[in-house]
């Protein structure tokens, strides 16, 4: 008997720590729940921890977590036609007390979807839930966008000023800012912030407005924490008064992240970097003025220069990327090569050839290709990088462009070739034929890829691109989304190889862009889904270079 309890009890753990691997693994957890009951048990847990994470799906959510309101406001909220009467009568669980995260700005765009009206009602009702169930949270992100963005939190700072329990906790904090039209209904809340949160490990400030009084209570968040880890200064952040700080957690600190930020007049980088002993990765994104200065700040720090992230939207000097990567590119695992302008095509190819010189760990690699580009520098550093990339994006500037069809043939035509065994994510965003696209997965099929998503840009529409492959089609008809999904199904569904799917296709007509979604055909959806492949829509699977590299680095590191 005794032995059997012990078993038992191992069994459980090493259960959960198996389980556990698959925290942000949705479709596994999913199938996780329907084994037995103990793995029921472990699995719902972290299904629920962020249960606003993909805000246009499973907006079932918002009703199972409203069945935790009292009777009062369930009645309010039917009465006045608001929801209608489907609660759960019981539920198994009690999800609120599983949620660790929350995003306003995923809340909001979830009651979009799930409500045609009274969306602020629910969106207050959600958050008695939370507040009433003692929800503790581990990652709180205000995003402050749009105009109702700034009315939800209205209606909500109230209750969580009164009962504070509810991000008092909290290890991960994002605040992003994009108005300066509405800022009263902030300050109560920084204020808190700045005086009672000390235990947070990452900071994520994005602030599209300079405005002193915002700048002054982030100062006081930054100065408060005694276990910093990670931060991030986006926009007009007061980030170098912050900087100034830093010294504060020379043994804590290990990842700055810079996000358009403007470095001119900037000085004394390598002094403060310099103070920090256990900084691990430096990651600049889409940031302007990366010029002498600041590139001979940087080549100054005493330490190891470790660049990560590279996400470049403006074009910098040859000679200062050279000395740039000399110092860090044995260490940059994301790079970008974004939209610039076609008068400086030269030099983007010599850029793209220094990054293939020096840099031998990419993992994420983003090339927006352009006129008269030597393709063959991306594959060389695909083929360089083989062991080590799983994020590939190539798009083209379809606006820009007029030779596009011709180098994304080459590129369709040879990338299948080059490719590793496993690719976490590949995003093809090209004006391609049909042909090219079927070279494209033949080559590639010894290659499984978890998220695929494919979109072709076609410059005027011709027909409808999204018909069931049943209806005859014309010869000009069988260029659109439906014979690439013949190719899908042909290459892709059959041997499944991969596990989630998007397709777009994005078409200009007469002086307007229209845009056709594989999402929106629930017929195929189904079908895919019999094969074990979850379709999704194109922007759910697309990859912000923020998002990334903050849910890659940061997100996901915060102790539970």
């Amino acid at each position: 008997m005794a032995c059997s309890k012990v078993f038992s009890e191992n069994l459980r753990e090493y259960t959960d720590e198996i389980i556990q691997y698959f925290r942000y693994d949705y479709s596994t957890l999913y199938s996780c729940i329907l084994v037995n009951r103990l793995w029921c048990r472990l699995a719902i847990p972290l299904l629920w921890e962020d249960p606003f994470s993909v805000p246009t799906q499973n907006y079932q959510v918002i009703e199972i977590l409203l069945v935790n309101l009292n009777e009062k406001d369930k009645a309010h909220l039917i009465e006045h036609g608001i929801i209608k009467n489907l609660f759960y009568s019981n539920t198994l669980f009690n999800y609120p007390n599983f949620i660790k995260c929350l995003s306003t700005h995923n809340i909001r765009i979830s009651i979009d979807n799930f409500a045609t009206s009274g969306k602020s009602e629910i969106y207050k009702s959600l958050f008695k839930t939370f507040i009433e169930n003692e929800v503790n949270l581990y990652s709180f992100e205000l995003v402050l966008d749009i105009s109702m963005d700034y009315e939800y939190f209205n209606y909500t700072l109230e209750l969580i000023l009164q009962s504070p329990f509810i991000i008092h906790n909290i290890r991960n904090l994002v605040i992003h800012i994009y108005r300066s039209d509405r800022m009263n209904n902030i300050i109560p809340f920084l204020e808190f912030l700045s005086s009672n949160c000390n235990s947070i490990s990452s900071i994520h400030f994005l602030l599209a407005t300079k405005i002193p009084l915002i700048e002054k209570y982030l100062s006081n968040i930054i100065a408060l924490q005694q276990n910093l880890r990670t931060i991030s200064f986006g926009y007009n952040d007061p980030f170098y008064n912050s900087m100034l700080s830093f010294s504060n957690f020379s043994n804590t600190l290990n990842t700055i992240i810079f996000y358009h930020i403007d470095f001119k007049n900037i000085k004394l980088l390598n002094q403060l970097f310099n103070q920090l002993n256990v900084l691990e990765s430096i990651h600049i994104i889409y940031c302007s003025s990366l010029d002498s200065n600041f590139i001979h700040q940087i080549i100054n720090i005493v330490k190891p220069i470790k660049l990560k992230s590279l996400f470049l939207s403006e074009i910098i000097q040859i000679e200062l990327l050279r000395l740039l990567l000399q110092n860090s590119g044995n260490y940059l695992e994301n790079f970008e090569l974004g939209f610039m302008a076609d008068e400086v095509t030269e030099l983007k190819q010599q850029l793209l050839e220094l990054i293939l010189n020096y840099c031998t760990n990419v993992r994420y690699l983003n090339i927006v290709i352009f006129d008269k580009i030597n393709i063959h520098p991306i594959f060389n550093l695909i083929d360089n990088n083989l062991k080590n990339i799983n994020y590939i994006i190539i798009e083209f500037n379809f606006i820009e462009s007029y030779d596009s069809g011709k180098v994304c043939s080459i590129i369709l035509q040879n990338l299948g070739q080059i490719l590793p065994s496993k690719l976490e994510y590949l995003r093809l965003d090209l004006n391609f034929n049909i042909n090219d696209l079927e070279i494209f997965l033949k080559e590639s099929q010894n290659t499984f890829i978890r998220k695929l998503s494919i979109r072709k840009t076609a410059m005027k529409k011709i027909t409808s691109f999204i018909r069931r492959l049943s209806i005859s089609k014309t010869t000009m008809e069988k260029k659109g989304v439906d014979s690439i999904l013949s190719c899908i199904k042909k290459y892709i569904m059959k041997n499944k190889r991969v596990e989630y799917l998007a397709i777009n296709v994005i078409f200009q007509n007469n002086d307007r862009i229209e845009i056709e979604d594989l999402y929106s055909l629930k017929y195929e959806v189904d079908e895919f889904k019999l094969h074990d492949i979850i379709v999704r829509k194109y922007d759910d699977l697309y990859i912000q270079a923020f998002d990334f590299v903050n849910n890659d680095k940061i997100c996901k590191s915060y102790d539970y």
